[in-house]
């Protein structure tokens, strides 16, 4: 980075933060966690912060199995794609099979894979983020629930790494040419040449794909990842869905941000410190903010290790304490739980779940570790049938 670029990154920093204090912050310092320090553990029953349910996707059709998790959570439909067939199943909000398509190919109007399927419910329409065609994501297909394709939007040199519905109109994207190229550099697969003019996330027309705004967040000139072999690198989770936009997670700076729905963005919470001032590297894997809780993820980058080391924390907003987390499900004994981002629905802004793993409940079930409504679910399931999710509701 040049000395001119690091100046007027630091001018950008100053200037956000300066704006969002004065509208959007209480008088105060920003949150901030110092990874660095041994936070103590506390439990939290999820009883006591949340409504818990439970949802199991009937699948007495096998064509309603699947392998994978839910991909879109919609006010009457759950939405999920399936890793070994690529049919995209759809699903009623008590577990009902709905509708199913299944478009993969490589002809007009399908997809070879997908890295994100959306659901718009009101318009009945399924973005399908296209993934495979090439080195790039660069386009989303668009379907009704029953696969009647629609139409087509290209974004010619973007690299989707992720998608979002922010409103009615738009979607939400991430750009992750610059993190691609540069892993893709390491390797040595190619020459690194993409320097952004403009932030990587922006938002899109739902109808044409026409670029409508771009979101200018601090930015910095970085990579996570640790060694020429990229055994280190992985894939941040840059944006999270909330009541009133969306979460965007800028983890070279070590910083959430809040975008309202009104276009105004603000800075909710930070890591300290600097990623790439300690070692191993820890990286902030966005926050998730829900009820009168923030819950953190951390994630460590250890040099030629391929496995990711995850802490998790909480933050309680009212006493400003933070904790290590210890979620514990009353009616699972000896389970406990980890709110964090990676593996979560990210389009679900009126709360979050936790997938459960049908054998491990069987076993559970079997050692008389479950009671309530889980222990009744469990006692009707077959071994091969789909997993089980709670459903949480934040008080």
């Amino acid at each position: 980075m040049t000395a001119m670029r690091i100046f007027v990154w630091y001018l950008t920093i100053a200037a956000v933060f300066a704006m969002s204090s004065s509208c959007q912050q209480p008088k105060g310092d920003l949150p901030c966690i110092d990874v660095r320090r041994n936070y103590p553990e506390k439990e939290l029953l999820l009883t006591d912060i949340a409504e818990v349910s439970y949802l199991h996707l009937n699948s007495d059709d096998d064509a309603y199995l699947y392998k994978g998790g839910i991909n879109s959570i919609a006010k009457n439909t759950v939405v999920v794609y399936d890793n070994s067939s690529g049919s995209v199943l759809f699903f009623s909000k008590d577990g009902s099979p709905k509708s199913r398509f299944n478009r993969r190919g490589r002809g007009g109007g399908e997809y070879l894979g997908t890295l994100r399927v959306i659901y718009d419910e009101l318009a009945d329409e399924v973005f399908v983020v296209n993934f495979g065609s090439g080195a790039f994501s660069d386009f989303v297909q668009v379907y009704s629930s029953t696969g009647e394709h629609k139409r087509r939007i290209s974004l010619p040199g973007v690299d989707i790494g992720f998608a979002i519905s922010f409103d009615e109109q738009s979607l939400l994207v991430y750009d992750s040419r610059f993190e691609t190229m540069r892993n893709m550099e390491k390797l040595g697969i190619t020459s690194f040449s993409v320097e952004y003019d403009h932030s990587p996330f922006f938002l899109i027309s739902k109808t044409d794909g026409a670029i409508l705004n771009y979101i200018e967040l601090p930015h910095k000139d970085m990579v996570l990842s640790l060694d020429d072999n990229n055994t280190s690198w992985f894939p941040p989770t840059r944006v999270i869905k909330s009541p009133e936009g969306v979460y965007l997670c800028n983890p070279e700076t070590d910083t959430v941000f809040h975008y309202s729905k009104d276009k105004i963005l603000s800075p909710v919470i930070c890591k300290t410190p600097l990623v790439d001032a300690l070692d191993p590297m820890v990286v902030l894997n966005n926050c998730v903010d829900a009820g009168g809780y923030q819950f953190l993820e951390m994630i460590s980058l250890v040099k030629g290790d391929k496995r990711r080391y995850s802490e998790y924390f909480v933050r309680d907003k009212t006493t400003g304490e933070i904790f290590r987390q210890k979620l514990l499900l009353p009616e699972y004994k000896g389970k406990e739980l980890f709110l964090g981002t990676f593996g979560r629905n990210l389009d679900y802004e009126n709360g979050t779940y936790f997938q459960l793993d049908l054998l491990e409940l069987k076993q559970a079930y079997n050692e008389n570790r479950l009671s309530g409504k889980l222990k009744e679910l469990v006692a009707t399931l077959k071994e091969d049938d789909n997993n089980v999710f709670v459903m949480v509701q934040f008080k």
